[in-house]
Order: C-alpha cells, then structure tokens, then sequence
C-alpha cells in the first residue's frame, strides 16, 4: 500500500507539559485508522500536528505529493452569514454538484431535512455540526482526518456516516484518520486503532473490540499497579464477546485466546440479584403511564395543537434497563418529563410508586451549577460516607478514584474541571443522593472510552431503574437490556434493538419521501427501480400479522409472570438459597421463552415490514 502522509520523531511540548516525545507514526492508503486515549493525552493534538494545524517542536511531517486532505474540527467553524447551501456547496452551479452522486448521497444523508437557503446563524448545534460534516464530505479528498464526527449526530446519522466512510473509497484506496469516542462507530469503520497515552502512540491491529483484547494481554503482562485498569478491560472484553457476533468476527484476533482470558469473569451484571435488590427497594409499583397523549398550544397547526405522544402506555418495573431512541425532536424529553412529573399528560393517567425517587443525569450539569467555587473533596464530603458497589462498601473518595479522580484533583475547584471530569462528578454525586430510578440524558457526552467503560462497571451493579437517553449505540446496547423508540408519537418497543429501530427509521424516511418534495430539499425527486427479494402475498402479510398479535398478547403474559416471581422473590427468606436458586431458574426459562418469541417476532415484521 502507498504512503498517504506520516509523522517522524515528533516531539511537542506545552508550557506545563511534554505532549509527544519522538513519536513517528505513518498512514497508508487503506488505512482507517480510530485514535482513542484518556482526555487531555493529545488525540486531537495529533491529528492537528498530522494535518498541519500545529507545527512540531522537533520532527517532521511527510505528505505524498499531490495528497489532498480534508479536515473536520472538533469546534464549529461555519460562517454565519452564509446559508445551508453555500456552506456546503459553496457558490458550485446547481447543475455540477446535482449532477454528483456522491454529493447527492451526503446531503440525502445528513441534511435533507434543512432548509437549502436557511441562513447557518438559525441552526441549533446538531444541526450545524451535519452541515459542517456534509461540505467536508462533499470535497473529493485523498485523507479524512475527523476529530469527533459523531458529535451532535442521532442514531440515525451515524449510521449513515459509517456505511459512508467505509463505501467513500475502494478498500485499497483513500485514508482515515479519526478521533472518536464512539465504540460502536470504531469497530464499524476502523481497520486499526491507535491509542495516545502517556507521550506515546501505541498501535494496535482492528477496531474498538481487538484493541480491548490486545490491550489486556499487555496489561496482564503489567506491573501489579495495572491490575485495577486490567480488570475493568476483562469485563469490557467479556461484554464484546458475549455480545453481537458482529462485534467479535471483523478483528483479527484469535477468538481461543478471548475466550481463555474471560474463561472466569461471571457476566456483566447479576439481573436476578438486581432485581431482587430493586423490588426491595422500589416495591412493585414505581411509575405507570396508561393511554397517555400530549399536546402543546402551537398556532401554526390546524387545530391549534401539536401533538407530541399519542395513546403512550408504559409500566416502569422495578429494575428495569431501558434505552429509549427517537430522532432529535420525537418527544423523548417529554416522555421523561412524564417520568419525572415535570410533564402533565393532556389525557390519561400518571402514577408514581410512594417510595419512587428519581434523579436525572442532565446534558447541562445543573448540578453543580452552584457548586462552581468549591473544593472537589468539599462537595463529596457533604454528602453520604459511604456507597455500596459490588457488594462492597466504599468511600466517596475511593469511587471517585474509580472514575478516573486522582488524589491531587480532590483540592481542584470544581470551575477548574475539564468537561469529563464535571460529568463523572455530577454521576456521583448523584448515585450517593440513593436515588431509585435514575435517567441518563446523553451520559457519554465529554468522556472518553475509558471512563465510559468506568462509568458502565458501575451502573452495573446499581440495583434501581435505569432509564437512558444517547444516541451512543454502544452504550445503549452495552447498559440496558430492552429498547423502545417514540416514531411519530408513539412509545413502540423493540425486540430487535437497535438493528429494528434503524429499519423502522429507515422505512419512515422512505414513506415520507413518496410525497412532494417540498421547496425547502435542494435535491429534485429520483425514481428508483426496487430491487431485493420479492414481496410477500397478502395473505402471508395477513398471517404475519395474526402471529405477531398473539406474540405480542404472550409477551405480555410473560412479563406478568416475570414481575410475580420478582414479588415472590423479595418477600421470599432470603437465606433459604435453594429456594432462591428454584425462582432463579423459572425466571430463566421465562427469558428463554422471551427470547425465542421476540426472534420469531422479528422474523415476522421482516415480512410485514
């Protein structure tokens, strides 16, 4: 493979500290490269010195002759003055760059809900971040350097990124170089990874999942003061393999020498303990939502509402980990609101449990709005001295250690906090107000992989409600066990996780698409030929449909007798543990007996569908 561009014993030093000392690093063509590290260790310092943005102290930078790279930065760069469409077209004629598959692909793909001419000053922050995204990806480029690209973007959106990048260039052509938190986006689209740490620039072959598996066979070989960071790295790798098959077939690493390094961790979490400990704490009645519709006053609709949830019914368990998805907009804000009772329903009911205490992780760190000139060890010793996590008791302090606080942060004013620090504090001072049923809004914002995987080992073991909110796939996959979507106001779950709402979304956006294009979309309605396997009849439609109502009425039934045993098992004498083991094993066979009808369910929509 032809070199694209490379660095060579690059050395950058800060005034306060040493960045990079003599690190020589090379991109290939072919190469998709992902870059993860801690915060603050020079992942985007690398891809500026790559790119040409820093200069190095010492060292140099090579690029191959006649090598065009594109840049994305991780700030927002657009002008203001400008519309939608010359930021991303620039002042190109109309009939060049529709005339452009590629281009036509991108704004299909990340803009065509905005208004062409709509002025960049009038767009929120997602919405700026895809325009910015769609003029890069518009240029025709040899090297992609994205720092951060699936910020601000649904689902949906980085979907669409992933299958773009790894089609942009034929596989031997073209390079990638991206900085990103996003796990799932890495194992999607990355062919290898480098992680920056401690000055250095250490590769490692394949995606998120082999760079876990590798990274623990060094940190066994460690000195004992790894052991901490080796463990967590176990359970993250146990997660990847017990996961997907998707997740583990792409890397190329031996799946014997996985299975032998997880041979003894148990699973991610103990649901039957959990459960027991939630009903314990909770009682079976924590929030029930029945034929709930809400509306606001918007006089630009014909009646004069606009209608957000329509007829939403949803039984909160004790225990229960759910992640919710929609498109930005769809209503999950208000759905929560329901939860929390910051939301009045329009019509229908709302009742909370008398012992349900909820706490909301929020985008905006209201919690330590207040808290700005305190000392970090004045904050935590304000609240409890203790915490339970894994069944052992720990201090404040020592649970600040486990996300990622040394002991010298602790005299650190809260003000002087990097982004990802503030969000691991505002998380624990959270778990130790003991709420029972915790939301997480978009927890993943301004933390890296490691703290992210920190942060799930420890809600692991939480043993109340979770509900979460991201448009992380890995993290929705990774901390819940069931998944619902709103899709134009309904509240639908998902047997098929994220995989079903994608093929939902997609069918949506294909119907919507049938219509008019309206004067707003810059591109002109194509016909398509449909192409794939043949429809079904009506009458397979029709029967399809018949076995995935009494699929659903089953599941229902289920969940009913799940929600018993779980009753049964709180009341039941705790240390009578062959009793116990008797409950645990019905509760499994219910799984079993779940799982096998949401796969057939699944197979069912594909026909429907």
């Amino acid at each position: 493979m032809a070199h694209l561009l490379g660095g060579e014993a690059l050395h950058l030093e800060f005034p306060t500290r040493t960045v990079f000392s003599g690190i020589t690093v090379g991109l290939n063509e072919g190469n998709r490269i992902g870059i993860v590290g801690r915060n603050g260790d020079g992942k985007s310092t690398l891809l500026k010195l790559l790119g040409g943005r820093l200069i190095p102290d010492s060292g140099k930078v090579t690029v191959r002759g006649g090598t065009r790279i594109g840049y994305l930065d991780q700030s927002d760069v657009l002008d203001n003055e400008h519309t939608v469409g010359t930021a991303i077209v620039g002042g190109t004629p109309e009939y060049e760059w529709a005339s452009n598959p590629q281009i036509r692909d991108v704004i299909s793909g990340l803009v065509s809900d905005l208004d062409w001419n709509a002025p960049v000053a009038s767009l929120s922050g997602g919405q700026r971040r895809r325009v910015a995204l769609a003029a890069l990806l518009a240029g025709d480029w040899d090297v992609l350097m994205l720092d951060e690209p699936t910020n601000h973007l649904d689902v949906e959106a980085i979907t669409w990124l992933a299958q773009h990048l790894k089609n942009r260039w034929n596989k031997n052509a073209g390079g990638l170089l991206t900085v990103t938190h996003d796990r799932w986006f890495l194992d999607e689209v990355c062919t290898d990874t480098w992680e920056v740490h401690d000055g250095i620039v250490e590769p490692f072959e394949g995606g998120y999942a082999a760079y876990i598996l590798q990274r623990v066979e060094r940190d066994r070989q460690a000195a004992a003061t790894e052991a901490k960071r080796q463990n967590l790295m176990r359970k993250e790798l146990a997660w990847l393999r017990r996961g997907a098959p998707a997740r583990t077939s792409k890397p190329k690493f031996r799946i014997d020498a996985a299975n032998a390094l997880i041979s003894d961790v148990p699973p991610v979490r103990n649901k039957v303990e959990l459960s027991q400990m939630a009903v314990s704490r909770l009682g079976k009645d924590v929030v029930d939502i029945e034929n709930v519709d809400v509306s606001y006053d918007d006089p630009m609709q014909p009646n004069g509402k606009r209608d957000v949830l329509k007829k939403v019914t949803w039984r909160i368990a004790p225990g229960e980990r759910t992640g919710i998805m929609g498109v930005n907009g769809a209503g999950k804000s208000t759905l929560l609101g329901l939860v929390t009772g910051a939301t009045q329903p329009s019509s229908g009911q709302v009742k909370h449990g008398k012992t349900v205490v909820v706490a909301t992780l929020t985008q905006q760190l209201d919690e330590l709005k207040d808290l700005e000139n305190d000392r970090v060890s004045d904050v935590i010793g304000r609240k409890k001295t203790s915490y339970v996590a894994d069944g052992k008791e720990m201090t404040p302090g020592q649970l600040l250690e486990r996300l990622g606080f040394t002991s010298a942060q602790l005299s650190t004013p809260v003000k002087d906090l990097s982004g990802g620090q503030k969000r691991r504090l505002q998380l624990l001072l959270i778990l130790l107000d003991e709420p029972n049923v915790l939301i997480l809004d978009e927890p993943s914002n301004d933390l890296d992989t490691d703290m992210l995987a920190a942060i799930e080992d420890l809600l692991d073991t939480w043993p109340g409600t979770l509900l979460v909110v991201s448009h992380d796939r890995y993290l929705m996959e990774r901390v819940t066990d069931q998944q619902y979507a709103i899709i134009d106001g309904t509240f639908r779950h998902l047997p098929g996780g994220v995989e079903q709402y994608l093929q939902l979304s997609s069918a949506g956006a294909a119907g919507r698409g049938a219509g008019t294009v309206t004067s707003s979309s810059p591109l002109e309605k194509q016909g398509s030929a449909e192409t794939g396997a043949p429809k079904a009849s009506g009458a397979e439609i029709r029967a399809a449909q018949k076995e995935m109502n009494q699929i659903d009425r089953k599941l229902t039934k289920l969940s009913d007798q799940k929600e018993k045993l779980h009753e049964q098992m709180a009341q039941h004498d705790q240390s009578d543990y062959i009793g116990l083991a008797e409950f645990s094993t019905k509760l499994q066979q219910l799984d079993d007996e779940v799982e096998e009808l949401e796969m057939r369910w699944m197979e069912l929509s594909e026909i429907v569908d």
